[in-house]
């Protein structure tokens, strides 16, 4: 089953085009991760998931439904995304900040519940932030922020969660850090999550999907083990390179050729 199609869909920037009729699909409850060269536009076309872009033509579909026959607050009740570099006001704590997640669920006649106040303590506690609830954003380390970011999306209660490069900046200690954290909430709530990542061999040790972008379209996708070799590497990303099984996970390992330090 599929939570997130397009149908012949086409992006256009600037009055160029980025991606051209696309078909594509993200498999409910796994880890998706898209992948391709820089400026291929893999960020464009997870934004139009989110009806963040008005398509040039075709149409997305969320749960079946055309997504921009939907509200606003019923996408957003089942869909969250979190941009990369997300910015928030100065003075604004990480509880302020994932109360936030809870916007959708507010109307006039039904203002803050119980229900909300239970969705931000999950959320809290999920991404390991609760003792942090009263820091203030811009207090936090790189790794603490993103959390804290990550928390707000959890708190939206939703089943789809996209996210545009959560490790960037990050250190390596962060960028697993950040990655177990999402792979857990995938395992744990079945979560769909969808993500884009620069990181090849990273992609392939937490992805059950992969979806490489090229030329406009999807060059390819699969798991990693089956998609993943030096060919794709070659065409997607213009790099000459060995594939290798990784020897702690048993994903593809891709090791660059280059002229550093050899044997």
């Amino acid at each position: 089953m599929h939570v997130l199609e397009t149908k012949d869909l086409t992006l256009s920037y600037g009055g160029s085009i980025i991606i051209d009729e696309l078909e594509l699909t993200i498999p409910k409850g796994k880890i998706t991760v898209l992948i391709g060269g820089n400026g291929c536009g893999k960020s464009t076309l997870l934004r139009s998931l989110a009806r963040l872009l008005k398509p040039a033509s075709g149409k997305v579909f969320l749960n079946g439904n055309a997504i921009e026959s939907q509200s606003t607050k019923e996408v957003a009740k089942q869909l969250a995304i979190l941009p990369q570099g997300p910015t928030a006001p100065e003075g604004l704590t990480v509880l302020q900040l994932v109360k936030q997640g809870r916007y959708p669920y507010q109307t006039w006649l039904k203002q803050w519940s119980e229900k909300d106040e239970e969705s931000v303590r999950r959320a809290l506690e999920a991404t390991a932030m609760t003792d942090l609830a009263d820091r203030l954003l811009e207090s936090l380390s790189g790794g603490q922020r993103q959390r804290a970011w990550i928390a707000m999306t959890l708190a939206q209660d939703t089943d789809i969660i996209l996210l545009d490069e959560p490790t960037t900046y990050l250190d390596m200690t962060h960028q697993i850090e950040i990655l177990d954290l999402l792979f857990e909430l995938n395992k744990n709530d079945q979560r769909t999550i969808v993500m884009v990542l620069h990181d090849l061999n990273l992609a392939c040790r937490y992805a059950h999907h992969i979806i490489a972008v090229h030329d406009r379209k999807v060059y390819d996708q699969g798991k990693p083990e089956e998609i993943v070799n030096k060919e794709l590497v070659r065409n997607v990303f213009r790099l000459e390179c060995e594939v290798l099984s990784d020897p702690i996970s048993g994903t593809p390992l891709c090791i660059p050729y280059g002229k550093g330090r050899h044997l």
